[in-house]
């Protein structure tokens, strides 16, 4: 497993470093023990980097949504 060169900056790269390392994992006969630290740390910080993006989509949803409420409850009086 390779390592990347950056940390990820978006939701599609994290998440591809996340699958690429799950399925290499899975798929390995042998685990490279020497490397698995790498690939946990890489992992953990692709990992944050979806949570982040995950966080902030639901609150910019869920802003959207409030005022939307508060439009359609204006509108309805």
């Amino acid at each position: 497993m390779p390592k990347t060169s950056s940390s990820p900056t978006t939701f599609k790269e994290a998440y591809d470093i996340l699958k690429r390392n799950a399925d290499a994992l899975e798929h390995s006969q042998t685990p490279d023990i020497d490397n698995l630290l790498d690939v946990v740390e890489q992992s953990i910080g692709a990992y944050r980097v979806c949570q982040e993006r995950i966080s902030a989509v639901e609150q910019a949803l869920k802003h959207a949504f409030d005022i939307y409420k508060k439009d359609d409850t204006a509108s309805n009086n």
